[in-house]
């Protein structure tokens, strides 16, 4: 790709990074995952679905893996691959906690101070799915330590979002099938 091609799409996430301002707030009625542990949700999360905003549009194979940094932060590695180039693409970015870290609501950043909220309102007990919220409704991840995840779970799952409020009519299932071909 042509560095104008790069500054652009950079410039373009940069500006919707500066729109968002800082949007940390829990949505009204999702309340975080209490009793939280960091270390345990650490390593590789798959998308197994999304809603669909700029950030990752146009991804598929999306994954997320976890580390813990020395200064309490959490170091945030998001790969996918573009699903009409077949082209691997990365973003290297870090969270902190918004409050007590025994709480799963974070502020996650991949630009500098510019943070997006991360409340992760749903997780089994043996950390191998979760919910994810951003700041609004409009911003929902399913998540999972598998590429895939069996019927009755996605179910489970689904419901527990749509009775937190989220509009499910948007939903995006996430490819993670290991065949990808470029489109003309």
């Amino acid at each position: 790709m042509a560095v104008a091609g790069r500054v652009l799409r950079i410039g373009a996430v940069a500006g919707m990074a500066l729109g968002l301002g800082g949007c940390l707030a829990v949505p009204d009625g999702i309340t975080p995952v209490t009793g939280f542990e960091a270390e345990r949700y650490t390593g590789t999360w798959y998308e197994i679905a999304r809603f669909d905003y700029v950030f990752e549009r146009g991804l598929r194979n999306v994954r997320a893996t976890y580390s813990l940094n020395e200064d309490g932060t959490v170091r945030v590695f998001n790969q996918g691959v573009d699903e009409n180039t077949c082209m691997p693409r990365e973003r290297d970015g870090s969270a902190r906690f918004i409050g007590s870290p025994d709480v799963a609501s974070l502020a996650v950043s991949f630009f500098g101070n510019f943070g997006a909220g991360y409340h992760v309102f749903y997780l089994d007990s043996r950390y191998q799915t979760a919910l994810v919220s951003g700041s609004s409704r409009d911003y929902l991840w399913i998540l999972s330590r598998t590429p895939t995840i069996d019927d009755g779970t996605l179910s489970r799952l689904l419901s527990t979002a749509e009775d937190a409020g989220f509009d499910l009519d948007a939903l995006i299932m996430v490819d993670q099938s290991a065949t990808c071909t470029p489109r003309a």
